[in-house]
């Protein structure tokens, strides 16, 4: 089901014309200066020119796919390349770890950087290492789970590091964050800057922490393992203090792999479950560098009211991003427990007046457009509109989470205000 009566207008169609209109005044900004070399840094003639990781328009096509659990959680992720020259994200969805953990499900979100070649090979492993340390049963012992996880990364970084000395891979990493459900407990391993997040009565109740070099605790680690922290990056270059493979930040001597500057040991935490756990957020950090844990809570709980389809829902956070500016790949697991909010009746007549509303708007703009002599383009009416207030509008989105409405409202005006053409004599 889509958000409302009028969703079932074929809204990427429109999403690539806005592109198409828009791209010749964005192009410059990802094209310049983002290729490795410092901005502002001019290439001699006789350098190489290192091409840039931004593409000139993103690639808007999305992986969706959705599923369920024996014990009632539903799911679905949405998956997008964007704006970056290549898809470097991968993910598992495992709702049932075995035949002997039935109530036990997996969920991660693997974030490659420097190429995909070891986001794909954790997201192929990494599960089966965390099984093989036999710390997960039956008992649900927490901290032999926990202790499970944190041997899994590790035995995964290291089985990583030995195909990546025979195979040449010379460079690239990836960040991960995990939840391993059971009966019980929710735990949550993140290594690295991509985030979990858990909404419960409507709230954020937990979220992961970002491991970012600047942070005290790591940048700590980093300088004793001999590396140095300067814009915000190790050795102003990588932007993450915690990762799998990334092996030329691990060679400091004397040194455990949890005290090199790139660690691949996960932070781990665990939470109870509860009858009024709503929805768990997994993502990369392509989402959270636009929006917040509270607005994506907000968002999504709103969402979760006019919409049953969990993939479209994560198509919806995938735009929100977009529009609000993120430039990187953008990936969502989208977890619904039980208790998620469902449809309600309510809901839907106010989202379908607030398309109607904003139907209304943009024809309004686009007549004071017309009656100026000028010709309406789309940015123009966007403009106008961006500055209007519009009560209703879902919180934590805001008129960025419904441009595909406005955007398929301008269409409509352009159509519906288009010349005829009279017939000529010889015309039938």
């Amino acid at each position: 089901m889509r958000t409302a009566r009028k969703g079932s207008v074929e809204m990427p169609a429109f999403v690539r014309q806005l592109v198409k209109e828009t791209e010749r005044r964005v192009s410059s900004f990802f094209k310049g200066g983002r290729g490795g070399s410092a901005e502002g840094e001019q290439q001699g003639e006789n350098e190489e020119v290192i091409p840039s990781p931004y593409l000139d328009r993103p690639v808007l096509d999305k992986l969706t796919e959705e599923g369920c659990t024996r014990w009632g959680m539903t799911y679905a992720l949405g998956s997008m390349q964007g704006w970056r020259a290549n898809m470097e994200d991968f993910h598992n969805c495992v709702p049932q770890l075995s035949v002997h953990l039935a109530g036990w499900s997996f969920f991660a979100v693997f974030d490659g950087h420097a190429g995909s070649t070891v986001a794909q090979y954790c997201s192929q492993h990494l599960l089966g290492h965390i099984l093989a340390t036999g710390g997960i049963g039956p008992e649900d012992d927490p901290q032999r789970v926990k202790g499970a996880i944190i041997q899994g990364f590790l035995q995964t970084d290291k089985h990583l590091h030995s195909v990546a000395r025979r195979e040449g891979w010379e460079r690239g990493g990836t960040t991960v964050v995990a939840t391993l459900i059971s009966p019980y407990c929710i735990y949550f391993a993140n290594c690295g800057d991509s985030r979990a997040m858990l909404c419960r009565s409507g709230q954020v109740c937990f979220s992961t922490e970002d491991h970012k070099p600047y942070n005290p605790l790591e940048k700590e680690r980093i300088e004793s393992a001999g590396g140095t922290v300067s814009v915000q990056r190790i050795n102003g270059s990588l932007a993450v203090s915690r990762a799998l493979g990334d092996f030329s930040y691990k060679g400091a001597e004397n040194r455990t792999p949890s005290e090199q500057m790139v660690s691949p040991e996960p932070e781990v935490c665990v939470v109870e479950r509860s009858l009024a756990d709503e929805f768990l957020v997994l993502a990369c950090d392509g989402v959270w560098d636009t929006i917040s844990n509270e607005d994506l809570c907000a968002f999504i709980h709103n969402r979760l009211h006019v919409c049953n389809d969990l993939r479209d829902v994560c198509s919806q956070v995938i735009d929100l991003c977009l529009y609000k500016g993120s430039l990187d790949n953008i990936s969502i697991i989208l977890l619904c427990f039980p208790g998620a909010p469902q449809l309600s009746a309510e809901a839907l007549h106010q989202e379908a007046e607030l398309e109607d509303l904003l139907e209304s708007k943009v024809a309004e703009i686009y007549a004071e457009i017309c009656a100026r002599g000028e010709e309406p383009d789309l940015l123009s009416v966007l403009t106008v509109l961006a500055s209007t207030v519009i009560p209703g509008l879902p919180p934590g989105g805001g008129i960025q989470s419904k441009r595909n409405c406005i955007i398929s409202a301008y269409y409509q005006q352009r159509e519906t205000h288009k010349p005829t053409v009279p017939y000529g004599p010889g015309d039938s």
